[in-house]
């Protein structure tokens, strides 16, 4: 590890009041009624963690499918998203086995959530890597010999840095994805991780869905990682991040209705339940909502309502298939 080295990082004032209110939130839910309606939702919160932090990597399985499948019930999908969902509700099941500055441990998180996805699970990567979003590189990883003393670094600076949690895992994140020490997973393992280093910090944290969030504000994940990337300082990423943590605080644990009653949805997905009534493909949807640009539809209304476990494919296993059409799930059906 080399000595005093800190990730390039600096802290507004915006990234301070975040800091406050998120606090101000957790000092009234670790001492109020709804840190017991939390523990009571904690596994369907859970299951949207797992959804939202895979959605974000391709996997198309819905809540209603994940539940299926935890049950040991067959579900039509890809073999590998199953083995995604199974994998990484193994690891975040026994997350707080887990030690947020150990090489080992990563390692180990890493074996536990690609296994038999990736022949190098629980290894660094060989060749080269980087950050894709869509079919747009956003950033090249540094080469992999310098994987392991980089990692080393992070986590040495992880283990004694005494910035605020909430800065301190963020960055954490940023640099993780950096980084991109492994061939694949890299995505999910930065989310983990920063769920982890939270959770030693507010154990309440476990029981917030942030993933979700970050699924339904991908591209905004990725421009503020590439923006970081480019100003050499991931004060975007922190403040996004924050936000984002914020917003899920806000919605998950202070709303006036419980995720089992009545989800919570965007008008924008209420219009797209009412219209399926009937599978309708992709083009149906938006004809009949009156949207042409394909980039909204798809961030506002499809993947928000596959987030919530409300819509799903009626071809899993062929995501882009010509007869593809989307469908209520049984939480669908239940919103009305």
């Amino acid at each position: 590890m080399k000595e005093n080295y800190t990730p390039p990082f600096s802290i507004g004032s915006k990234t301070l009041n975040l800091v406050a209110e998120i606090c101000e939130l957790i000092g009234e839910l670790a001492h109020g009624e709804r840190a017991s309606e939390l523990l009571r939702l904690r596994r369907i919160n859970q299951l949207k963690t797992v959804q939202g932090s895979l959605a974000i990597e391709g996997n198309t399985l819905s809540i209603d499918q994940i539940t299926a499948v935890l049950a040991g019930k067959k579900v039509r999908a890809p073999k590998q998203e199953i083995l995604e969902v199974r994998n990484a509700m193994a690891v975040y099941d026994r997350l707080n086995e887990f030690n947020a500055f150990s090489l080992n441990d990563l390692l180990r998180a890493h074996s536990m959530l690609m296994r038999d996805i990736i022949d190098s699970a629980g290894r660094f990567r060989q060749g080269g890597a980087g950050v894709m979003a869509g079919e747009k590189i956003i950033h090249v990883a540094p080469p992999a010999k310098r994987v392991p003393e980089l990692i080393s670094n992070l986590l040495g600076w992880a283990g004694f840095a005494d910035e605020h949690p909430l800065i301190l895992s963020t960055v954490f994140h940023y640099e993780f994805e950096f980084i991109h020490p492994f061939a694949d997973g890299n995505g999910r393992m930065g989310r983990l991780w920063q769920t982890l280093i939270l959770s030693k910090w507010q154990p309440v944290l476990t029981m917030i869905p942030v993933e979700s969030l970050i699924f339904e504000n991908q591209q905004e994940y990725y421009d503020t990682l590439a923006l970081s990337t480019k100003k050499t300082d991931c004060r975007p990423f922190v403040d996004f991040m924050l936000r984002i943590i914020l917003a899920a605080i806000k919605e998950r644990a202070f709303s006036e209705v419980t995720p089992e009653v009545t989800p919570e949805v965007t008008p924008e997905v209420a219009k797209m339940l009412r219209l399926l009534r009937q599978p309708l493909s992709r083009r149906e949807i938006m004809s009949r909502l009156g949207l042409s640009d394909e980039k909204h539809f798809r961030e506002s209304y499809l993947h928000a309502a596959m987030a919530a476990g409300l819509v799903e494919m009626t071809v899993p296993d062929k995501p882009r298939s010509r007869l593809q059409r989307y469908r209520l799930t049984e939480a669908g059906r239940r919103f009305f």
